[in-house]
């Protein structure tokens, strides 16, 4: 008989986590003006809004915290994480950030201003963010397939290289860079294929861009292309991450996925010229070059982090746990972005919810609906992130309309899934008796899903 597959760690601490009655719950949500990041993590049960800094870290990472250098500049921490770039990545040139969203802001900085087009794969909230507020264009050119859930198709994350290029043809000179994000988080943490990648390439040698990744997850991405593309299966995850990078001009980080860190970022790039330019940035927002915005024991942990969450064993644990959701969820029938994304599951609540309005924001109200059931704690993937059209001011309402639900690295077990389940299955089966969902009562200006209020509809 064939051994049943078993975690490649073993738990060394726990943290107690509360249940809660659904009177407690409905008031919290309630107190909170119905926005999930508004909820005491002591109200929460299974915490799945994000899986950026909230996993568990090894052994060797909190053993080198211990040997962390405080030094304001040149601290050997400093130098660890900059071997472990350049070994791992391959890049030259690195600049930390506190996280992943202050490296987009300094080199953004550099290179994006007013008018110009960011072409890439579905852009996420922040990236859309510093684009907009810069008052640029963020242009999505993900392939078609990516919005249909029920399809399989191994890289739904991909750019369509005849979008790219069509745009490029009529607005090249209005173009810095172009994006692509690795794995494509906001159409359901689908990966983008190594031949995709060198397509994309190729594209931006011809109209003389620079390409830039957007790396958070880019070791789980590795993952399915060894996994899911011809010719990969034999190579390291090692190995399969320089030849991904060697396609990429500079790269940002928010360290807090795949490098599993409670903290922290970087930027990364081949070019002294923009690292130079980037460097006054991040003196003022961030901090000196050596170590802008993070502790050394912090980049201590980055660099082990690197190096951990580049290897097969700890990435195939992490994938099958979300691979484990996702089936218990086709046993209920439970619709959602398939196959499943590396770091969450993403519910299609156009298909659970289809009789409420769209103007009434569906996955926030799938969510609401969930953490009433159990006290588990998603985020929208949809209108809500998607924010306001910034000219005419109107909503933009993506075809995509997602609850994710990010599972953190080494964190819950999968008793922990089989309650996310089965709470899901109880909400699916009452679906058509939710008919009302939620209007805004206060939002922000931009990226207005991180503190918006709402109500329910009446």
């Amino acid at each position: 008989m064939e051994l049943p597959f078993a975690e490649s760690f073993k738990i060394k601490m726990v943290e107690p986590i509360r249940r809660s009655s659904r009177q407690e719950r409905e008031q919290w949500i309630k107190e909170a003006k119905y926005n999930l990041f508004n909820l005491r993590s002591d109200q929460v049960f299974i915490d799945l809004l994000t899986d950026s800094g909230t996993g568990a870290m090894s052994d060797r990472q909190w053993s080198a915290i211990m040997l962390g250098d405080e030094s304001y500049a040149g601290a050997s921490s400093y130098y660890n994480l900059k071997n472990a770039i350049k070994n791992i990545l391959g890049f030259d040139y690195i600049m930390p950030t506190h996280q992943g969203r202050a490296a987009e802001n300094v080199l953004f900085s550099v290179l994006v201003k007013e008018g110009d087009f960011v072409p890439g794969n579905s852009h996420f909230d922040t990236t859309k963010g510093h684009i907009e507020f810069r008052k640029a264009h963020a242009v999505d050119c993900t392939i078609d397939e990516a919005v249909d859930t029920e399809l399989i198709h191994p890289f739904k994350g991909n750019v369509d290289p005849k979008k790219l290029e069509d745009f490029l043809s009529k607005h090249s000179d209005k173009v810095p860079f172009v994006i692509v994000t690795i794995t494509n988080n906001t159409a359901g943490g689908q990966p983008v294929s190594m031949q995709n990648l060198r397509e994309v390439r190729e594209i931006c040698n011809k109209y003389g861009k620079i390409l830039v990744f957007d790396s958070a997850r880019f070791a789980e991405n590795a993952y399915f292309i060894k996994t899911r593309e011809e010719g990969y299966a034999n190579k390291s995850i090692k190995e399969i991450v320089l030849e991904m990078f060697s396609y990429a001009d500079a790269m940002t980080m928010s360290s807090k996925k795949d490098a599993n860190v409670n903290i922290g970022g970087f930027i990364a790039m081949r070019d002294q010229n923009l690292w130079r330019e980037c460097s006054k940035f991040n003196i003022m927002f961030e901090g000196y070059v050596t170590y802008g915005g993070m502790s050394g024991r912090d980049m201590n942990a980055l660099a082990v982090g690197l190096d951990e969450g580049t290897e097969f064993d700890y990435l195939e644990t992490r994938i099958k746990q979300v691979e484990y959701l996702g089936k218990r969820l086709d046993e209920f029938g439970i619709p959602y972005q398939k196959p499943a994304g590396g770091h969450a599951i993403f519910i299609d609540a156009n298909k659970v919810l289809p009789n409420i309005p769209k103007e009434q924001f569906r996955a926030q109200t799938l969510a609401i609906e969930l953490y009433i059931e159990a006290g588990v704690r998603g985020v929208e993937i949809g209108t809500l992130l998607a924010d306001r059209d910034p000219e005419t001011r109107e909503n933009r309402y993506p075809k995509l309309e997602l609850l994710r639900l990010a599972i953190p690295r080494r964190t819950y077990t999968n008793n922990h899934m089989d309650v996310v389940a089965v709470a899901l299955k109880n909400v699916y089966d009452r679906r058509h008796e939710i008919t009302k969902g939620l209007e805004i009562v206060w939002e922000a200006p931009i990226m207005r899903h991180f503190t918006v209020e709402l109500k329910r509809c009446e």
